[in-house]
């Protein structure tokens, strides 16, 4: 697949500290990718470079094969990024308007007011709303100028249930129409319900990369839940094969497990005294921790 963002060997260091460590990425045409990492990992200094606020001190950045910097390539993206501002002494609707004009073919004023959620608030003035139906109108203002590529940067902060909701519906709408997002957000759920791949960030290096599945498989492994009678001991769990772990909660059990076929074909033959069965992957929060811990 074409990329729409390509970084070769990318570097940024400010005075002595190097934010972006020799970053390599390729993200295609179409896809929802989400850039994961803790607090100062380098996920907003990726995300600057990328979109030409920022150069790097070293390597090369294309966005939508050009510069970041090129009017034609800008006219083409949209991006929602952490710090939420206002244009003083503008309505909403105004605002939004005052951005589809500097557009070649901006999107219908009416239809980003409905996927922003702020129909009722058209003429409020925008430094009235609250912090997150700010978040909301820089959504709208992101969306403006129908991007084929979209940058949200930790986008959810501040919304409420309904708002989130109807923002994730309108950003897997866009992805299935072609247009490629990149993300930062530090609710991993919605990482991982949403994305098709997740990229993990730490000390400005990559340190994971696959769907969220892969992510999950490969680093916290498959288990085994289920409730266990008063006979069944964590020593007896232990000597299973494959076993890595075991976790209590009451007599609830998980026993984590690189081989879940055979661990089940064992539970069952050796008669465990157990009920309501359930094997699955660890959680994405539960990857990232470890991806992360292994990392430093």
């Amino acid at each position: 697949m074409k990329a729409a963002i390509q970084l070769n060997g990318v570097s940024k260091i400010y005075k002595d500290k190097k934010a972006v460590d020799n970053l390599t990425l390729s993200i295609a045409e179409g896809t929802v990718v989400a850039l994961l990492g803790p607090n100062g990992a380098g996920k907003t200094t990726t995300v600057s470079m990328i979109l030409g606020l920022h150069k790097p001190t070293k390597g090369t950045v294309k966005l939508l094969g050009g510069d970041p910097g090129d009017a034609r390539v800008r006219d083409r993206i949209g991006a929602m990024l952490q710090d939420v501002s206002v244009i003083e002494g503008l309505k909403v609707g105004e605002s939004i308007n005052l951005f589809r004009s500097y557009y070649e073919r901006p999107l219908d004023l009416d239809y980003l007011l409905k996927v922003s959620n702020l129909e009722s608030e058209k003429n409020k003035m925008a430094s009235s709303l609250s912090g997150g139906q700010q978040r909301r109108l820089n959504f709208a203002l992101a969306l403006a100028g129908d991007p084929e590529v979209i940058f949200l940067d930790e986008p959810t902060v501040g919304m409420d249930v309904t708002s989130r909701q109807l923002f994730w519906e309108t950003v897997r709408a866009m992805a299935g129409k072609g247009r490629t997002i990149v993300l930062t957000t530090h609710y991993l759920d919605e990482a991982d319900s949403v994305a098709d791949r997740i990229v993990v960030i730490n000390n400005g290096k990559i340190i994971a990369d696959g769907t969220p599945g892969e992510i999950k498989s490969e680093t916290t492994g498959r288990m085994v839940t289920f409730v266990a009678g008063p006979t069944v001991t964590t020593d007896a769990l232990h000597r299973l094969p494959g076993v890595t772990d075991v976790e209590w909660s009451g007599r609830q059990v998980k026993v984590f497990s690189n081989d879940t076929d055979a661990l089940i074909k064992a539970l069952v033959l050796e008669n465990f005294d157990m009920r309501d069965i359930e094997i699955s992957t660890g959680g994405l929060e539960d990857a990232f921790q470890a991806l992360v811990q292994q990392a430093n």
